[in-house]
């Protein structure tokens, strides 16, 4: 039985190790991406108009885009406005009335611009978006795994304590 304590205190010990080493790195590495994703953000300059805005966008009035939720709201503010001016219609549904036209109508080729930049500037935001939910689940877990690495270590070393009291031990 004492043999397979220490091997079990042992593991603990190793797999305690790993995760309190690789959970630190995790949320360093969650930490720098949100700062990069801030850094991005603010470089782009983007700032919501001063009025105008929708009700459910109205808090976010004049100011600047520098975080992930602010990307997503900026990406909704977009939306609906691409909603306004194509009348609900996407990038790929006005070239399809373009092609049918026979492509040489100016204002559905200016419409189908206007679709396809709102739709790439509106993606773009919505990565922004994503990446931030990823950098804070990543910062969440490396905490996470730092805890439990602790905790097995602590484990361990109680294990390898009982062992070395126990009085058969060998």
């Amino acid at each position: 039985m004492d043999g397979s304590r220490r091997w079990a205190g042992t593991l603990l010990g190793t797999v305690g190790t790993a995760l309190a080493v690789a959970g630190p790195v995790m949320v360093l590495r969650g930490l720098g991406g949100r700062k990069e994703i801030r850094a991005e953000l603010a470089a782009q300059k983007i700032t919501f108009p001063d009025r105008g805005l929708p009700a459910e966008l109205a808090a976010h009035a004049g100011r600047g885009v520098e975080t992930g939720p602010e990307a997503h709201a900026y990406a909704e503010f977009i939306k609906g406005n691409l909603a306004h001016a194509t009348g609900g219609r996407t990038y790929a549904e006005i070239t399809a009335e373009l092609h049918a036209a026979g492509g040489d109508d100016e204002k559905l080729a200016k419409l189908r611009q206007t679709a396809f930049m709102g739709q790439s500037l509106r993606a773009s935001l919505m990565s922004a978006y994503q990446a931030w939910h990823l950098t804070t689940l990543v910062t969440g877990l490396g905490a996470a795994l730092t805890g439990l690495g602790a905790a097995l270590v602590v484990t361990a070393d109680a294990l390898a304590s009982q062992a070395s009291r126990s009085p058969d031990h060998s």
